[in-house]
């Protein structure tokens, strides 16, 4: 690629990865061997959705197709790359997509034409696990309950007596359901601070996570674990697999955590084991459906002084996630013009 000539690439950035955070990455790698025009897309200011054939984007198709005219490479998160997108601009090569799952690009229609699709998997696994870790140790010490008593003006002296005061880590049987690169990074955690941990995955290679024995049988980790934490794939063979027959062999007063997906879980089953006062306590970060149903019963106990502890779906939001993903394409995309293999490629979707 000669100087006078630089690959053309469109930035689609949005208002978490920005899109000066792709420029910035590129330049750093290609200098002038690249020259990169910027597009911000509107989420998560506006929610992500559907657009024609994909998943989880942000902007339009119109709006992305006279961005990307011209262009032979494209970098984003959230961009709509659609058939039609793909149609109106038969020049692209390559793009790069900074994040785990590019549910937004049709990778059919991208693979059909010759484009290079490639992601960031595990951008966000340290901000999810850590984010995990601090909602398993608030609900684990019931800070929900004593925040709310303090933003109420109570000082209650009673919360020192024995029968209302919280656990320690150390010392817990923390059972992992799934131990990807989140679940690998909290059980590391969660064993320097004590804690036994236990991990069923029958995925998972021997040797994965050292920290941490492994369970053969899903309803031996759910009886054995003080806290149950959710990290594995949403599938039609995981779609609530944390249901009402498995909470009820919890120990009482044991504590579930999801920072996964929302629908691992069966809430409602949740709610009820909660209010019974079967767990201990609950601490989510994501919900069956997004934006969350504010008639959902677990904000109703929470509302109640219940140990909840709720947050709206950002465990993977950090700003070291949104540098790591810009730094991850910009990467790629060095490699795709020096003719190297991806480190990261995507195909498609019967394939992927």
């Amino acid at each position: 690629m000669s100087a006078r000539s630089p690959f053309s690439v469109l930035a689609a950035g949005d208002r978490f990865i920005k899109p000066g955070f792709f420029r910035e990455e590129i330049t750093d790698r290609l200098g002038s061997r690249a020259e990169v025009a910027e597009l911000e897309l509107p989420w998560p200011d506006e929610p992500f959705g559907g657009i024609a054939e994909v998943g989880e984007a942000s902007g339009t198709e119109d709006e992305l197709i006279a961005a990307l005219r011209g262009h032979r490479g494209l970098v984003t998160q959230l961009a709509p790359v659609t058939e039609r997108v793909l149609d109106a601009v038969p020049e692209l090569e390559f793009v790069g997509v900074g994040r785990g799952g590019p549910v937004n690009i049709n990778l059919d229609a991208a693979a059909a034409r010759g484009v290079r699709v490639v992601n960031v998997p595990g951008r966000n696994s340290v901000a999810t696990a850590e984010m995990t870790l601090a909602l398993l140790l608030a609900a684990l010490r019931r800070l929900p309950i004593l925040h709310g008593s303090l933003l109420r003006r109570e000082w209650r002296g009673d919360f020192y007596r024995h029968d209302e005061v919280g656990r320690e880590i150390a010392g817990s049987t923390v059972g992992l359901l799934g131990a990807g690169a989140v679940g690998q990074h909290l059980a590391r955690s969660v064993a320097a601070m004590g804690a036994e941990v236990v991990v069923y995955d029958p995925y998972l290679p021997d040797g994965a996570v050292p920290e941490a024995r492994r369970c053969t049988d899903l309803e031996e980790l759910f009886s054995i674990s003080d806290v149950l934490s959710v990290h594995a794939r949403l599938t039609p063979e995981t779609e609530q697999v944390v249901n009402a027959k498995r909470i009820a062999l919890m120990r009482p007063g044991a504590i579930v955590v999801n920072a996964a997906r929302g629908g691992l879980v069966d809430y409602t089953a949740l709610a009820d084991a909660l209010a019974a006062g079967h767990l201990g306590g609950v601490a989510v970060d994501v919900f069956p459906t997004e934006p969350v149903d504010m008639s959902l019963r677990l904000l109703d106990l929470a509302d109640d002084g219940a140990n909840v502890v709720l947050a709206p779906h950002v465990a993977g939001a950090s700003r070291e996630t949104a540098r790591r993903a810009a730094a991850g394409v910009a990467e790629e995309l060095r490699r795709h013009l020096d003719a190297e293999a991806a480190l990261h490629p995507v195909g498609p979707k019967a394939g992927a």
